[in-house]
């Protein structure tokens, strides 16, 4: 008996929206499932509510700020000082008026600035002779030179160090940072003698002073013997 050949179903059209026999889902279905409800922003919305929202902090932030400077301002934990022009040059020299002390009491360092041998040593034995008390002896470099000798204290030996330039003639003063009231006297090469004693200016007075920047008494070491 002859087998009679299958015959193929005739199909209908195909749906646009089948493929072998599944459905596919199209727009108007994701619209249905996943509806605009109006909550989801888009992003330029976003991105501009973000820069509004940034702004916002910075501006409280300044505010915040200021009001903290102000209350510091008010209970005196932040001071603005403005420096205002003086009206005369104010001169660092001490004025006194001082008097001159006992040399018994008056502590001296004796110090050569120059590359003359022995002048510290001379010049001590000779504050010695008058009573003075000599500490040390020994080098100091200045910046100035062909000067007699640069008298160096703190404010607590102004009285002294005036004592020391009424005994040495031609002196200038140079006052620095010293707690104590030592006096250093740094020699120059013009340093001869003393001034003799019943010669002595004993009226009260200020001190001679030069700048510091031309006379510095900073310590340095010296080639010279004392």
């Amino acid at each position: 008996m002859a087998r009679t050949p299958k015959r193929k179903p005739i199909r209908s059209k195909k749906n646009p929206i089948e493929w072998h026999g599944h459905r596919i889902v199209t727009e108007n279905d994701l619209e249905t499932v996943f509806a605009d409800d109006g909550n989801v922003e888009r992003p330029h919305v976003y991105m501009r509510r973000l820069r509004h929202g940034v702004v916002l902090v910075l501006l409280l932030a300044l505010v915040t700020a200021a009001v903290l400077f102000a209350l510091a301002l008010a209970r005196g934990d932040i001071q603005l000082t403005a420096s205002q022009p003086s009206a005369s040059p104010v001169s660092a020299c001490p004025a006194g008026p001082f008097e001159l002390v006992d040399p018994a009491t008056v502590t001296v360092n004796v110090l050569n600035s120059t590359s003359i041998a022995g002048l510290a040593g001379n010049g001590s034995a000779a504050l010695e002779e008058r009573g003075f008390t000599v500490n040390s002896v020994g080098n100091r470099s200045v910046g100035q030179t062909n000067m007699t000798a640069i008298i160096v204290s703190g404010p607590s030996g102004y009285a002294q160090a005036f004592t020391l330039q009424r005994t040495i003639p031609g002196t200038i003063y140079v006052e620095d940072e010293r707690p104590d009231a030592t006096v250093d006297v740094v020699l120059g090469s013009e340093f001869e003698a003393l001034v003799p004693a019943e010669k002595v200016n004993a009226e009260p007075g200020g001190l001679v002073c030069e700048l510091p920047s031309t006379a510095s008494p900073t310590p340095a070491p010296s080639s010279a013997a004392p």
